[in-house]
């Protein structure tokens, strides 16, 4: 098998009955549809074999969130590509050629997203991808079309194909012997930045990440834990310096992690005075939880340095988002790249 699209499910039948017509046809008759179900406890399971027999099910024993979900299916998944689809995800006619095209054109791209837009707006792209993940020097990530809370409309200033650092989980088209070099997902992560933790471990051994405008999705977003749940925000702050810590170079990585500790204390004050008390919390929590989990992660960096060559520096904004768009102003991605920005 070429090409197998595989769809993450907990609870999600709802999801299921609205984005899976889309998906069986929009996709060539040659791939391969699968759900991998995450030990749900709703009917998705008897909803698919009475809807969709043509669709196989691998049931994971427990709900091991995205990361370990993942990994989980993908062991009885044999095809030269991967594509990772969440659930909440409409496609669109030619969604999968355009970027099958591109990767077959080059062996170094070990992954490659299209262009995400919002299912609900369908105008502009949507937060979790947009055109293309990249990442600033400090280790925040933001995408070409949505730099932190900022949402561009989509008027075709981002139709070309680009690499950039990261692509997202939402969508995420991979080579399945690039995935197994480098183990899949960090299961500690459980959700949430896991896709730019295995970009970056991918880039670092010298493969590319693509981001293909030929292909659109649409997407929901927030479909098992919503943006505004502090425990998103834990989960994204912590993970966050996760990433950071295990794949940054050694040059300045010291550094670099105590201005982090520093921004991400002035982010915590940030939501106390905005009167968003479970956020703030969660920023201690997250930070709490990286600490208790330092000599671990350390362990996994150590492991992870036997491999590298040369530390990636591709796609990497060599400049402060946060001081960018806080102020300088600087919302949207045309504005920041300019020559010299970005290496």
């Amino acid at each position: 098998m070429k090409v197998a699209v595989v769809v993450l499910n907990w609870n999600g039948k709802s999801f299921l009955e609205t984005f899976l017509p889309s998906i069986v046809s929009c996709s060539p008759l040659n791939v391969q549809i699968i759900v991998a179900d995450n030990a749900s406890t709703d009917d998705s399971v008897v909803f698919l074999n009475t809807n969709y027999p043509q669709v196989s099910i691998i049931k994971n024993t427990i709900n091991g969130g995205f990361a370990k979900g993942y990994n989980d299916a993908l062991k009885h998944v044999n095809a030269e590509y991967y594509v990772l689809l969440n659930s909440d995800v409409e496609v669109t006619p030619g969604w999968i050629e355009p970027i099958i095209k591109l990767m077959d054109a080059d062996e170094t791209i070990a992954a490659c997203q299209p262009k995400i837009k919002s299912y609900s707006n369908k105008q502009h792209f949507e937060y979790a991808g947009a055109a293309g993940g990249f990442i600033d020097k400090y280790g925040y990530p933001f995408c070409r079309g949505r730099i932190l809370d900022k949402v561009e409309e989509d008027n075709g200033q981002y139709d070309t194909d680009r690499e950039v650092f990261w692509a997202t989980g939402a969508c995420l088209f991979i080579r399945a012997k690039c995935f197994h070099l480098v183990n899949g997902f960090d299961e500690d992560f459980f959700a949430h930045m896991e896709e730019i933790d295995l970009c970056w471990r991918l880039k670092n051994i010298g493969y590319k990440i693509m981001c293909c405008s030929g292909s659109t999705v649409y997407h929901v977003g927030g479909g098992t834990l919503n943006k505004v749940k502090p425990q998103k925000t834990f989960l994204n702050f912590r993970n966050n310096l996760i990433l950071l810590c295990k794949n940054h170079a050694s040059q300045y990585f010291s550094i670099k992690l105590f201005i982090r500790f520093v921004m991400d204390g002035i982010a915590g004050i940030k939501f106390l005075l905005s009167g968003e008390f479970g956020h703030f919390i969660a920023v201690i929590k997250a930070h709490f939880s990286f600490y208790s989990s330092f000599n671990k992660t350390l362990k996994k960096r150590r492991q992870l340095k036997k491999q590298i060559e040369h530390y990636t520096t591709t796609a990497v904004y060599l400049h402060s988002i946060i001081a960018d768009y806080f102020l300088r102003g600087k919302k949207t991605f045309k504005e920041i790249d300019t020559k010299g920005r970005f290496l």
